[in-house]
């Protein structure tokens, strides 16, 4: 089988190259000639160059792949406009690329995220049955990612990811969590409550899914099946880096004001940003991920403590802690 990965250079997009190769794909890249190769280096993948969000670029991409994991977007970004460009208008581009094509696709999954549909309005965890009410422009960016996706299903094959935060090796997000714990302090603005996945869950999870005869036309949350306080995820850091962390509490309207002297002195999108606060303002991001296990057996193997735990290793191995 002969699968395109787009994001391949990024946190989740390179666990999901070593997951398809493992699988005995035939595994291409589209990276962007700028690229940092740094995660697929040594990996036996054909690289191709293109930019989703340069339509013309994708030219040069050959036909014949049997499934698509268009990974590529941001997550990070300073304009409303850069978040739209990048994960929706690049989705755009590439369906449409492959439709010129006129391939056979078996299915095209698109990696959405929790963030598409917002925080929980009523206490009660998201399904796939909430009405989408995103609160950052990261968020409605995705969701629009999701409508573009569905609108060329009747050409191309689709399946829809949602995952919750996502940790593990090479994750530079709740690193920063890690380097504020391993010197004795985190921000805490109030009891927040999150659904969280392990990274070698969700690559299995949405290979699982792209497979999956059942999973196709549909959109799917993943999740480790539990619900974890913002006191829990520090308290399983503070376990396994051997220390103790002191809350350092947050006024929420000085989170505004860090957030934009973060942007400003910084040249590159943080995650601690204007709009992202939009999304850390709400206290509850869980989500139920029992239609994926229905529909297509998806279930986690990693609990939090294995979890964190090697993450935490490869961050010592890899001199970031």
């Amino acid at each position: 089988m002969k699968a395109l990965v787009t994001g391949a250079t990024g946190f989740i997009g390179s666990h999901l190259a070593v997951e398809l190769i493992k699988r005995g794909y035939q595994v291409t890249c589209l990276v962007r000639k700028t690229s940092n190769l740094r995660w697929i280096e040594g990996l036996d993948v054909t690289l191709v160059y293109g930019d989703c969000e340069d339509e013309g670029s994708l030219q040069a991409l050959p036909a014949g792949f049997d499934y698509i994991f268009h990974l590529a977007g941001l997550t990070k970004a300073k304009r409303a406009e850069d978040f739209f460009r990048a994960n929706a208008g690049a989705t755009d581009n590439l369906l449409k690329t492959l439709v010129a094509q006129g391939g056979d696709v078996k299915r095209f999954l698109y990696l959405s995220s929790l963030a598409a549909v917002g925080p929980n309005r009523n206490g009660t965890a998201s399904t796939e049955a909430t009405e989408p009410a995103p609160v950052s422009n990261y968020g409605r960016s995705k969701l629009e990612g999701e409508r573009i996706t569905l609108r060329y299903g009747n050409n191309i094959p689709y399946t829809v990811i949602r995952p919750p935060a996502v940790y593990g090796p090479r994750d530079r997000d709740l690193f920063l969590f890690f380097k504020m714990v391993k010197r004795g302090f985190y921000p805490y603005w109030g009891k927040c409550y999150y659904s969280l996945l392990y990274v070698d869950d969700l690559v299995r999870g949405i290979v699982d899914a792209a497979e999956a005869k059942s999973a196709r036309g549909g959109t799917f949350f993943l999740s480790d099946g539990m619900v974890y306080s913002n006191d829990e995820v520090v308290n399983e850091i503070a376990q396994v880096l051997g220390t103790r962390a002191v809350r350092i509490r947050v006024p929420r309207p000085l989170m505004t004001v860090i957030a934009r002297l973060s942007e400003a002195l910084t040249r590159n999108a943080s995650i601690v940003s204007d709009d992202r606060l939009n999304d850390f303002r709400y206290p509850r991001w869980v989500c139920d991920a029992g239609k994926a296990l229905r529909d297509y057996g998806f279930t986690s193997k990693v609990t939090i403590k294995e979890g964190i735990k090697w993450t935490a290793d490869w961050y010592r191995i890899h001199q970031w802690l």
